[in-house]
């Protein structure tokens, strides 16, 4: 199988991709756009894109690609532990708290906005496609003044020397990974949880519409376990909700709710229905030895 993922190699989105499917073929794509639309064109058979993060919550580019460009369903979930660390070239070592640019994904330089802030504070944050890319650039460009935030694996990859630790601002940091797919996959993780995503659109003109779909969810017991909004793209205050839900044994009970809600006049779409998969220390070192 062909699994694409948010690249370049290194990435946590690469290290997701390799604790489900360390047997499989991974193909570095460039941006979330690129990853999810490799999948849409059919031209791979899987993608791994970020959807969440404990600090910084959604990643916009997903859910918005996931509502308005993609059909290609959710067909599991992987849940990663993130840590950050600041890394720059060897030469700059001696002088990293002299750095001009940190380079990081936007998520990378949210989740450490604290340890930037007491310890980098003005310098020049500057955001790439991914925390690997970050780390590639610095090593590429050695005569710049530069450090990257980014997981180990790419210090090590790439030749970079960690100068700070664990720099996200708590320690619990972690990030869940949607894996699209037209067939289900078979990933080398034991299988936790049943969870299902969908979209709402609220009925127009409803005096407390979004009262009335989460009440199709409330009085049938379904336990949500995260609402968010995003805007619709057609005009000012329009939006869409993003809705997981906890679905095991309730396969029926989510259809009557949605068709509750489409009686209302609210517009749905399952965007999939999955297994969450958690990546945990005994997963890491079992991979480590397989390196």
């Amino acid at each position: 199988m062909d699994i694409a993922y948010l690249g370049p190699v290194a990435s946590f989105t690469h290290s997701a991709a390799q604790y489900a499917f360390p047997d499989e073929n991974l193909v570095p794509l460039g941006t979330i756009p690129d990853a999810i639309m490799a999948i849409q064109r059919g031209e791979v058979d899987a993608a791994v894109v970020p959807i969440e993060n404990t600090i910084e919550g959604g990643v916009n580019t997903t859910l918005d690609y996931l509502f308005h460009f993609a059909d290609v369903p959710i067909q599991a979930e992987i849940v990663l532990p993130i840590a950050q660390h600041v890394m720059v070239h060897p030469q700059n070592e001696a002088v990293w708290k002299s750095v001009q640019k940190v380079l990081s994904h936007p998520q990378g330089l949210a989740q450490c906005a604290k340890f930037l802030h007491e310890h980098l504070y003005g310098v020049e944050q500057i955001a790439t496609p991914s925390t690997a890319y970050a780390a590639k650039w610095v090593k590429e460009h050695p005569d710049e003044l530069a450090a990257a935030i980014a997981p180990d694996l790419a210090a090590a990859q790439y030749g970079l020397k960690t100068v700070q630790a664990n720099a996200q601002d708590i320690e619990l940091n972690q990030t869940r990974f949607a894996v699209l797919s037209r067939k289900k996959p078979k990933l080398a993780l034991p299988a936790e949880e049943e969870k299902t995503s969908i979209s709402v659109i609220l009925p127009n003109n409803l005096p407390g519409a979004l009262h009335k779909v989460l009440s199709a969810f409330a009085w049938r017991n379904i336990d949500l376990s995260k609402i968010e909004s995003r805007p619709l793209k057609t005009s000012l205050g329009e939006y869409f909700f993003l809705i997981d839900l906890y679905s095991s044994e309730k396969t029926e009970l989510v259809k009557n709710a949605l068709s509750e809600i489409n009686l209302l006049g609210g517009e749905t779409k399952v965007l999939g229905t999955y297994h969450v998969f958690r990546i945990l220390k005994k997963h890491r070192r079992g991979l480590n030895q397989c390196e």
